[in-house]
């Protein structure tokens, strides 16, 4: 038991432990959002699909396993309908953690005062009846969410509330938007819930309390025109209070949960949703030990392509130089199921060519292996290429010409203009065995001159052209009459 535990801490790496961390940080986040996702009864279907799919995979159950596997590439589409709300304001909490540190360390000025006016003119619409929507946002954006609305961002103050609620004003009908502690926008537009179950006894602006419940954190205030109640709404769920001292204390505790960094926070930060931390971390090392735990090394061999990078211009390599080797390389099964030997090639830089016969040795660096595979060998370890430099020279241009001009026509005279183009040959080729023509130019039925212009073509594919791009040059033909047609004779 103890030999099998060492050999276990033995193999256990950094990245390993990364690994871990990461997936259980991944999945708090997930359970977390689970808690109040919509839809619960699919995605726990959904989870138990996926533990016997992995189950199946344990135990080697085949068929179980293709069949699943047929079917998850069928249901993600499903999933992203289904859960499409659900999985935006999950990657927009996810976008944001960044900026909860900041929300956290807001000062609590102005908090007290929010909380008073809030307190205060939602008891004087209650006791008056006249309906009202408050939204404070929390750490969810909500931008996304409403719409219309005026900008205010003003002191929040109780005559400031009483005021945008009185019937005879522009915003009665819309929702208030309380942002760290000031009134951000009011006559905004919420979105509603299809919830019906839980808006049996309730109006128009529990059902938009309710529908922005859903899509984030916010904590909703509504006042009832026809009751007279004070009703607060957060997480798809509505309480009704008894009365304002009752809201004093829920607007304090989401107040201070929000915006403040208070004794609470610094105790609980650990402790805060252990059983979900701890869920997560158990999750991840269940996982970790199915699919990344390195159990035996295996070895494979994999044909790889050889690319040769930064050859010079001026250089010539010959056309015998090796295309692929073979590599050998090591890992645990798990390894080896996400790699894919597609990427797998060898870069053999060129930029230090000499004149001749070399060696080039492959090194482990040259092989682009991943962190979590090892590279044992490679055959044949070392290649073999000759290199010949180029030296530019100037050679005419030497044009095609095909056909014949119309009869009684001829071809007086030919130019090229460049009439000489720079090349790249090897020293060992010398000059007079360098030719430059053009591309066919076709002559065939022309009675007048013609310029063309037209690519050039080295006679051997050892020449080459500077900056590998080919020149093109203007041929002039320029064609006279020979003889005049007989004129045809009177009374004919």
């Amino acid at each position: 038991m103890s030999d099998t535990f060492f050999t276990f801490l033995a193999g256990f790496r950094i990245q390993d432990f990364f690994d871990i961390a990461i997936i259980s940080f991944l999945l708090y986040l997930a359970i977390v959002w689970f808690k109040h996702a919509t839809s619960k009864l699919v995605l726990v279907g959904m989870i138990l699909l996926g533990v016997v799919y992995i189950g199946a995979r344990l135990f080697h159950l085949y068929l179980t396993t293709i069949v699943l596997q047929s079917f998850f590439t069928v249901i993600i589409i499903a999933l992203v309908v289904i859960f499409q709300e659900d999985i935006r304001r999950f990657f927009e909490r996810l976008a944001t953690l960044r900026n909860l540190a900041r929300h956290r360390r807001k000062s609590a000025e102005g908090v007290d005062g929010a909380v008073s006016a809030i307190v205060e003119s939602s008891a004087e619409l209650a006791s008056r009846r006249i309906g009202a929507l408050i939204v404070i946002e929390g750490e969810d954006p909500i931008d996304r969410q409403i719409t219309g609305g005026y900008t205010l961002n003003g002191v929040l103050t109780s005559p400031l509330v009483m005021s945008i609620f009185d019937p005879h004003s522009q915003g009665h009908d819309g929702a208030l938007v309380v942002r760290n502690g000031r009134a951000f926008k009011f006559g905004c537009h919420l979105p509603l819930s299809t919830n019906t179950e839980k808006l049996a006894n309730f109006g128009l602006r529990h059902t938009a309390a309710l529908g922005l419940s859903e899509r984030c954190d916010a904590l909703a205030i509504v006042i009832s025109e026809e009751k007279g109640t004070i009703s607060v709404v957060r997480n798809a769920e509505i309480v009704t209070l008894k009365n304002a001292i009752e809201l004093n204390s829920v607007l304090e505790q989401f107040f201070e949960k929000t915006f403040t960094d208070g004794g609470k926070h610094a105790k609980g930060g650990l402790g805060k949703n252990a059983l979900e931390k701890g869920l997560a971390l158990v999750l991840a090392v269940g996982l970790w030990f199915v699919f990344g735990y390195q159990r035996e090394s295996i070895q494979r061999d994999y044909i790889v392509p050889i690319e040769y990078r930064k050859i010079s211009p001026e250089w010539e390599i010959e056309e015998s130089r090796v295309t692929d080797a073979t590599v050998t390389l090591m890992g645990s099964t798990q390894a080896f199921r996400l790699f894919d030997p597609s990427s797998l090639k060898i870069s053999i830089d060129l930029s230090s060519l000499e004149e001749g016969r070399q060696v080039v040795v492959i090194t482990s660096d040259m092989v682009n292996v991943p962190s979590n595979l090892t590279l044992l060998k490679v055959r044949p370890d070392r290649i073999i290429i000759t290199a010949h430099r180029l030296f530019p020279r100037d050679v005419k241009v030497t044009p095609d010409m095909v056909g014949r001009p119309e009869e009684g026509y001829e071809i007086r005279q030919v130019t090229v203009e460049p009439e000489f183009v720079s090349v790249l040959a090897p020293f060992a080729i010398t000059a007079s065995r360098i030719s430059v023509i053009t591309e066919p130019i076709d002559v065939s039925g022309i009675t007048s001159s013609h310029t063309y212009t037209v690519k050039v073509i080295p006679s051997t594919s050892r020449v080459r052209f500077k900056a590998q791009q080919q020149p093109t040059v203007r041929v002039t033909v320029e064609v006279e009459r020979t003889s005049r047609r007989d004129a045809p004779k009177k009374g004919t």
